[in-house]
């Protein structure tokens, strides 16, 4: 139990691991303020977004657990900070992760301005990472659950705003003790399945949503013999790895080396040793470090997608550029994703991978 009530503001979308999250903290003797962000309710390529089940489910929990549901009305800036900033990544030929955006933008600088502003001590959501508060400062860990650690997505978040995050559901080690402690809540989430698709959308695929924003034309798909085999629909859709949806048929399966988006033209290969497709070595750009800089000394570990493996590295910082050094090649790494350092179990930081070699 917390000695001196403070007042939480907990981010509550609808789902369990948030649900779960606000009763933990009730529990512990907080004063819970529940708040549903309102940052997409647009219907895209006929399907209809999932908001108002989302709202109703956390108004439920909301009233289950005696507490105040608020909405913040961010909209307009998600817009502005994470759908444009995707659609202009994916036009720009690279390909971003607008959860990093989000929780960079939204949720850990708006919602938690917003709720300071509205007499919150602290904010907490029902992500699985783990914050280590001590006189120092703040640290973020990666969660006692490997399989959902989401720190990936939160490397963005400043030391500051962690100084006033909690990550309840942080320290347990697998989502049935999760669901477990929402029925044992008698929450009304507990049995609700986990979202799929774009973080704001639902079951919406980006290639789906980027046709209700951008033009695209056809193309050549081109081998790694120069040969055109065969056309696509948009190299905006494409990504460095690809297999699937390119429809060239018959043979070997085919893999998306790189595309040039000036020509429109996606190129491919069906030999997975192609040096096009393995790198060694990445440099990095708006690079972002929680507690301080990396060490160039130091060796770490780097994960360059979301649930990609942690691959050994040492950091390098020069006059134009950071590079990081991958101790063995890594296949179909994508400009535009992430690269997130670890040291142990903390995360250090990362940065917008930005050129591959």
């Amino acid at each position: 139990m917390v000695t001196v009530e403070k007042t939480v503001f907990v981010g509550m979308s609808g789902g369990v691991d948030s649900s779960v999250t606000a009763a933990l903290l009730q529990q512990a003797g907080y004063a819970v303020v529940g708040v549903y962000m309102k940052n997409w309710t647009q219907d895209v390529a006929g399907f209809a977004c999932p908001w108002k089940e989302d709202f109703q489910d956390a108004k439920r929990v909301a009233v289950r657990l005696g507490i105040d549901l608020r909405v913040f009305d961010f909209e307009q800036e998600y817009r502005d900070k994470v759908v444009q900033y995707m659609i202009d990544e994916y036009k720009a030929g690279r390909t971003p992760n607008p959860d990093i955006m989000c929780n960079q933008e939204i949720k850990f600088k708006l919602f938690l301005d917003t709720a300071l502003e509205q007499g919150a001590d602290m904010i907490a959501t029902g992500h699985y990472a783990r914050v280590k508060h001590d006189v120092a400062g703040a640290q973020l860990l990666t969660a006692s659950n490997a399989t959902k650690d989401q720190t990936y997505f939160l490397y963005r978040i400043s030391e500051s705003a962690l100084q006033k995050t909690l990550f309840p559901i942080g320290d347990f080690t697998t989502k049935e003790e999760v669901r477990g402690l929402a029925a044992k809540f008698s929450l009304p989430t507990a049995n609700k399945k986990d979202s799929q698709g774009i973080c704001f959308v639902g079951k919406v695929g980006i290639k789906d949503f980027l046709k209700e924003y951008v033009e695209t034309t056809s193309g050549p798909i081109v081998d790694s013999h120069g040969t055109v085999i065969g056309e696509h629909d948009g190299a905006i859709f494409y990504t460095i790895g690809q297999r699937h949806g390119l429809d060239v048929g018959g043979g070997l399966p085919y893999y998306v080396t790189h595309k040039d988006m000036k020509t429109n033209t996606v190129y491919v290969t069906t030999d997975l040793e192609d040096k096009a497709l393995w790198a060694k070595q990445i440099t990095i750009r708006d690079g972002h470090w929680i507690n301080q800089a990396p060490q160039a000394d130091q060796a770490y570990k780097v994960r360059l997608r979301y649930r990609g493996p942690l691959i050994d590295c040492q950091v390098e910082q020069t006059a134009k550029a950071v590079l990081i050094h991958l101790k063995d090649e890594q296949r179909a790494i994508a400009a535009g994703q992430s690269a997130v350092l670890y040291d142990g179990e903390r995360v250090v930081g990362g940065g917008l991978i930005s050129e591959v070699m």
